[in-house]
C-alpha cells in the first residue's frame, strides 16, 4: 500500500488568476463605496498589500482617484497558523482620527477569513471610533468562522480540512502572488 507524505503543498491560484479575482472584487466594491466618502482599511500584514491592489483596480474601473488606504495592525492575523493569543490586539492608526468616520464608508480588507477574530476586532474598533458603514472583503473565506462576522466581498470560497493551512502569498511578503493549501495527512 503506498504511503502519502505527511504534508503536501497544493497551488490553487496563480498570480494571473488572482488578478482576475481582485478585478471581480473591485467591481463588487465599486457598488458599495461612494467615491467621494470612502476609504480602505488594510489589516496588516497581507491585507494591506491586497487593499493596495484592490485600490488600483477600483481606480482603473471607476476612473476615480485612488481611495485613501489606512493600515491597521491586528495581532491575531495568523490564527490560521495556530498562533494563539489570549486577546486580539489591535494597534491603532491615529490617521483615522482625521476622517469623518460617521460619513465615510469603509472597506476592511484581509487575506483569509478563518475564525474571524481579526475582522471582528477591526470592525469593533472602527465602530468605537464612530464608523457607521463598514464593509469587509477577504481574498479567501474558509467558511469556518466562529465569530459573529462575515465578509461582504469574497474573492475565493474554500472548504478545506480544518487542519489544512491556507497560505495567501502576497508580495512584498512573498515572491509570487498565489494561494496554496498545505495539506496535512497521516501516512497510510
Amino acid at each position: 500500500m503506498p504511503t502519502l507524505p505527511a504534508s503536501q503543498r497544493l497551488r490553487l491560484y496563480d498570480s494571473d488568476e488572482l488578478d482576475s479575482v481582485l478585478q471581480a472584487m473591485a467591481r463588487q466594491a465599486a457598488t458599495l463605496l461612494p467615491p467621494a466618502q470612502a476609504a480602505l482599511i488594510g489589516i496588516q500584514r497581507r491585507g494591506e498589500p491586497l487593499a493596495q491592489r484592490l485600490q488600483q483596480h477600483l481606480s482603473r474601473q471607476t476612473g476615480q482617484p485612488e481611495l485613501p488606504l489606512y493600515p491597521l495592525k491586528v495581532k491575531r492575523y495568523a490564527d490560521d497558523l495556530k498562533v494563539l493569543h489570549a486577546h486580539t490586539a489591535l494597534t491603532e492608526n491615529p490617521l483615522l482620527n482625521t476622517l469623518d468616520l460617521a460619513n465615510t464608508t469603509l472597506l476592511v480588507v484581509d487575506d483569509v477569513l478563518f475564525e474571524g477574530h481579526s475582522l471582528l476586532r477591526t470592525c469593533a474598533y472602527l465602530a468605537q471610533l464612530g464608523a457607521r458603514r463598514v464593509y469587509t472583503a477577504v481574498l479567501v473565506d474558509r467558511h469556518v468562522c466562529q465569530q459573529p462576522i462575515h465578509a461582504d466581498i469574497v474573492g475565493v470560497h474554500l472548504q478545506v480540512a480544518a487542519h489544512d493551512i491556507v497560505e495567501c502569498n502576497v508580495p512584498p511578503y512573498e515572491m509570487e502572488f498565489c494561494i496554496e493549501v498545505l495539506r496535512h495527512g497521516a501516512a497510510h
